[in-house]
């Protein structure tokens, strides 16, 4: 039987790595017009305190998220407690940072929850509706600064190198979700959890104060970014275009936040008079404080795989001879 034509469609533009591959052409485009140097200054211009800044700030922004996945755990019925919570956090940051697709160390951490619980399925929406909570969090104040700046507004007139794609990918999973009955019963399911998890009246103030604060986090850091390349523009000048940059780093086509991030800052930098160059070195610079902030998850993941060595690798008891 032959595939139908939509459903070859959704493979191929849901396909890891065509996202992939659009999110490298789209960076080797805005190297190609802006050059390397842009690149090579903003990882030169990383110092010690930048990296301590991320550093910091990472911890907050992990606690934050954390706090919110168990805010958002516990409504749906399932005990998770805050240190664990972290721990999980941090290693899925760290593993989202390095390996394919951006959301491994995720889907990682949201199976390992729902086993722990019983309920695998239970497990991923938590973790799927913890990061819609941030989304909507980045939507809505991203929204906010786009009607409040005209300017800012004005730079999402971008090449379709950065919207082809994108748009591509959200039409497929639109259509995904109208033809295919499994998926449209699971959007069903998340919906339910979603009004008892987040929209709930005893759930959604704490979730909604923990979004914002973690994303205050986010820009917070990507200003020690732009900060550290040389940016001498007014902090309410500069805000607005981080905020832009980090609204276009949801969109599902990237690699490891680099892409979309880097064209839109450079472009939103050259079109207040800030320099398209310095965009793109505070986004690479951005990008990779981002990294060095997940190291952390990097050691508890060591610290679980020693622990699991030596569970497996127990010596044997010898018995004593009569």
């Amino acid at each position: 039987m032959s595939v139908p034509a939509w459903r070859r469609a959704v493979g191929v533009l849901g396909s890891s790595r065509v996202r992939t591959a659009a999110a490298v052409a789209l960076l080797a485009v805005v190297v190609w017009r802006l050059g390397a140097g842009p690149v090579v200054d903003g990882l030169r211009a990383l110092d010690l305190p930048a990296v301590l800044a991320a550093l910091g700030i990472g911890a907050a922004t992990t606690v934050c998220g954390a706090a919110r996945w168990v805010l958002v755990a516990r409504r749906l019925g399932m005990e998770l407690r805050l240190g664990p919570a972290v721990a999980h956090c941090y290693r899925a940051l760290f593993l989202n940072s390095v390996l394919p697709a951006g959301i491994l160390g995720d889907v990682g951490r949201a199976v390992e929850h729902g086993r722990a619980v019983g309920d695998v399925g239970r497990g991923a929406r938590a973790v799927m509706l913890e990061k819609v909570a941030g989304q909507i969090a980045l939507v809505v104040v991203g929204t906010v600064v786009l009607v409040a700046e005209p300017a800012v507004l004005g730079t999402l007139s971008l090449p379709a190198q950065v919207w082809g794609p994108a748009l591509g990918v959200l039409a497929a999973g639109a259509l995904l979700a109208a033809r295919v009955r499994r998926v449209r019963t699971g959007l069903g399911t998340l919906l339910a959890d979603a009004r008892r998890g987040l929209l709930a009246r005893d759930a959604w103030p704490g979730v909604a104060l923990l979004s914002l604060a973690a994303l205050a986090g986010y820009l917070g850091l990507f200003l020690v970014a732009a900060r550290t390349v040389g940016a001498t523009a007014p902090t309410a000048q500069l805000l607005p275009l981080l905020v832009l940059a980090l609204f276009v780093m949801g969109l599902p086509v990237n690699v490891g936040g680099f892409g979309p991030r880097e064209a839109v800052a450079a472009v939103a930098f050259g079109a207040v008079g800030l320099g398209a160059a310095q965009g793109l070195s505070a986004a690479v610079a951005y990008g990779v404080l981002t990294v060095l902030s997940t190291l952390p998850g990097g050691l508890v993941l060591l610290a679980g795989i020693l622990a699991r060595t030596r569970r497996t690798i127990r010596p044997a008891v010898v018995p004593a001879t009569p």
